[in-house]
């Protein structure tokens, strides 16, 4: 018998978690102090087995982090890459993802769906730590921030910062270590690059062995919250995933097209029906890598673009430009400190940004591993990493959506490289 599908999985495990958590709920209303078996709290329970999954997910974060960016900053570096090839696609990647995290960023404060009527909805949400607790945590944070990011790049124990989970030092160390391999002979620099290689595609597998048990974790997680709190935490999380899907559709429909026709100088419309197949795979499959040979074979017969550009620009987009991802980090960070009641100031809110763009930079290309970036950026700004467990309900969804923005990213990407080498595609603007 064919095996279910992961998203089916979780999906399955969100309404069980549900009727749970409800069932729960509801004898605690009655007067039931603490429903329990053999002794031990259901609520206990849901916390234990969804506390199980996100310590995997926290285990994997420094080597999955640090491999990634090591062999992507190499591998750009080498065979004459970072020359205008290299350099046009990396600039795009960048320009293009921070683009998507500040509209990401301006949603969520415009709208405020961390807000309901006015007031945190911390306790709807049934977020452990207090308001007070964590206003603590930020206390004397201003705009001192922003040179304190940068401060923090720059770690005196690399080994004490990974232990710490000082993620913006290990990231920035990363990326030193990657290019300065590009310097070496070959003879030195190849065992190293095929080390770390080797240690990314086991993190890979990990974190897609991992996933395979997020339907339990998913299931403790979501149970969790609504014993504690009822259906009315769905509430606010509706209206997040909302306006997350407002912020991705603005995305690919307004700030991509501009790009499109004023740097590549094509028709932004005829993107749309000629990516339509490969965008659909991207939704169905939350996979960026998976969708990748798709997406190669519509750049290159329906766009026009060459394999030469295709084949250099698509594998990396898939690695390291993850629009949509970046948005969703930056605005699920958002949304929880609304949720805890904090007034984020500018260099908080540039540290999320700027945390957001960064680890899009080394999340794996498989389903929900944008988990354990959200991780990362919670830490970073002092959210406890537990309340990633409030963002499972409607996580499934918004990441086949935002897959699908990465993999029209990559496809503009290479469209415009394709352009700016001097290239015709089928979708120019006539007379350019």
């Amino acid at each position: 018998m064919k095996k279910l599908d992961l998203h089916w999985q979780i999906l399955i495990a969100i309404l069980f978690a549900g009727l749970s958590g409800y069932l729960v709920n509801r004898s605690i209303a009655a007067g039931t102090e603490d429903p329990s078996i053999f002794g031990v709290s259901y609520i206990g329970i849901f916390n234990y087995v969804g506390s199980l999954f996100l310590n995997a997910l926290k285990m994997i974060i420094v080597p999955l982090i640090f491999s990634s960016i090591v062999i992507g900053v190499a591998g750009i570096g080498s065979g004459g890459n970072l020359g205008a090839l290299g350099g046009r696609t990396l600039l795009f990647y960048v320009a293009t993802t921070l683009a998507a995290t500040c509209l990401g960023l301006l949603l969520i404060n415009l709208i405020g769906p961390g807000y309901v009527d006015g007031v945190p909805a911390g306790d709807m949400l049934a977020l452990d730590a207090s308001g007070a607790e964590i206003a603590a945590v930020a206390e004397g944070r201003g705009p001192g921030d922003v040179a304190k990011v940068f401060h923090e790049m720059v770690p005196p124990n690399i080994v004490q910062a990974a232990a710490n989970g000082q993620m913006l030092g290990i990231i920035f160390f990363a990326i030193l270590f990657g290019y300065f391999m590009t310097h070496l002979t070959h003879d030195l620099a190849e065992p190293l690059f095929k080390f770390w290689d080797g240690v990314f595609h086991v993190m890979m597998k990990m974190t897609e062995w991992i996933m395979k048990f997020a339907p339990i974790g998913v299931f403790g997680l979501v149970a969790k919250v609504v014993a504690e709190a009822g259906f009315e935490a769905v509430r606010p999380l509706f209206v997040f995933a909302i306006t997350v899907i407002i912020a991705l559709v603005l995305h690919i429909t307004v700030i991509m097209p501009l790009f499109l026709r004023f740097v590549g100088k094509v028709k932004p419309y005829k993107m749309f029906p000629a990516m339509a197949p490969a965008m659909l795979t991207a939704f169905s499959t939350a996979s960026s890598s998976a969708t990748l040979p798709i997406t190669m074979e519509r750049v290159e017969d329906s766009v026009g673009v060459s394999n030469k550009i295709s084949s250099f620009v698509l594998p990396l987009g898939a690695t390291v430009n993850m629009n949509g991802t970046a948005l969703y980090e930056c605005a699920a960070a958002m949304f929880l400190a609304q949720a805890y009641g904090l007034d984020l100031t500018f260099g908080t809110q540039f540290s999320i940004v700027f945390i957001a763009l960064l680890t899009s930079v080394g999340v794996a290309g498989v389903p929900s591993a944008s988990l354990v970036a959200i991780a990362i950026i919670l830490g970073a700004v002092g959210l406890p990493v537990e309340a990633i467990g409030v963002l499972l309900v409607f996580d499934r969804v918004l990441d086949m959506a935002r897959t699908a923005v990465n993999i029209f990213g990559d496809a503009c990407c290479a469209v415009i490289v394709a352009r700016l080498d001097g290239e015709k595609t089928k979708i120019d603007i006539d007379g350019t």
